[in-house]
């Protein structure tokens, strides 16, 4: 009869895999870093003169061929909505959304798009361990669904809580975001569908260091008219879609504590360890379901024994 491995040996087999798997991978995905590119295309985004139509929306919706929102577009009881105590969110039916904020003093309120800011030095793509994420030239920050292995460390790493992850499909689960019309328009020098889109031209297509200028330009020729502020200029290092508000921006559900860094350098030595994670837990758990199962094995092999 073949000898059964004890439960310690067991153990110290598969601590002393996983820990020489944990060392080899560690040393080949930690996370990465990157610069972005100073060149690239931008949106800027002026609160002042969206209404809330929510035409981006649709245009996005048609350009991603997105499924069809259980409430129209025209419905604008989509901004009474509260989900969990907040305002909507992207998800993977929607990869821009508009939210309205009252803001005390003001007679009308004040509508700010949402969709990924396609950071300069993007946290989910220096956070994810099998490069699934690529920032282009263009500026769009995109993603790659079959590299994915569904770790989600991406949502983690957002400062901006924007990459959801698609739950309704048990075979194929992956991250969904806005993708800049990468493919589709960006790479042919259009304007993303939600910026064509816009009747009142709050959103301006161009070069990010143009879209700098033109917004202090706004500001500089509208005093009071404006914050004296670009976000987006150097939040988390930079992002390619970037805002100027008539009012602050943290009455307009911006995170104002997003630092001026990119996030990377705040959590790349977090974010190296995911990747022992991986390896250390899957061996941990079939470790635990073979002890388990051994029981029911052995009382197998002396049934066995016994009919011969």
């Amino acid at each position: 009869m073949k000898k059964l491995i004890n439960r310690r040996g067991f153990l110290q087999g598969s601590l002393a895999a996983s820990a020489a798997a944990t060392i080899s991978l560690a040393k080949t995905t930690e996370a990465a870093t990157f610069e972005g590119y100073p060149d690239s295309m931008g949106v800027l985004v002026d609160l002042s003169r969206c209404v809330g139509c929510r035409s981006c929306e649709a245009a996005c919706n048609k350009e991603q061929n997105l499924p069809a929102p259980e409430k129209p577009f025209n419905d604008f009881s989509v901004f009474d909505e509260m989900h969990h105590g907040q305002k909507r969110r992207t998800d993977e039916t929607s990869y821009t959304i508009v939210n309205r904020y009252e803001i005390p003093g003001r007679e009308h309120p004040l509508f700010r798009k949402i969709q990924c800011n396609h950071c300069q030095e993007p946290a989910c793509l220096t956070s994810c361990f099998v490069n699934a994420y690529t920032k282009t030239p263009e500026g769009a920050v995109i993603y790659n669904v079959d590299v994915c292995v569904g770790c989600r460390t991406c949502m983690v790493a957002c400062p901006f809580y924007i990459p959801a992850f698609r739950y309704s499909s048990a075979f194929h689960p992956r991250i969904m975001k806005c993708v800049f019309c990468h493919e589709t328009r960006l790479t042919k020098g259009l304007p993303p569908a939600c910026v064509e889109a816009c009747p009142q031209e709050a959103l301006t297509f161009g070069r990010r260091t143009d879209l700098l200028a033109v917004g202090k330009q706004r500001i500089r020729e509208n005093p009071g008219a404006y914050v004296d502020h670009i976000y987006g200029e150097h939040e988390a290092g930079g992002t390619a879609w970037m805002y100027i508000s008539p009012a602050p921006f943290e009455q307009v559900g911006f995170d104002t504590s997003v630092p001026k860094e990119p996030i990377l350098n705040y959590v790349k030595d977090f974010l190296s360890i995911v990747p022992m994670v991986l390896t250390v837990w899957p061996a941990l758990f079939a470790g635990f379901h073979l002890l388990a199962t051994r029981k029911d094995k052995l009382e197998q092999q002396k049934k066995n024994e016994g009919e011969v």
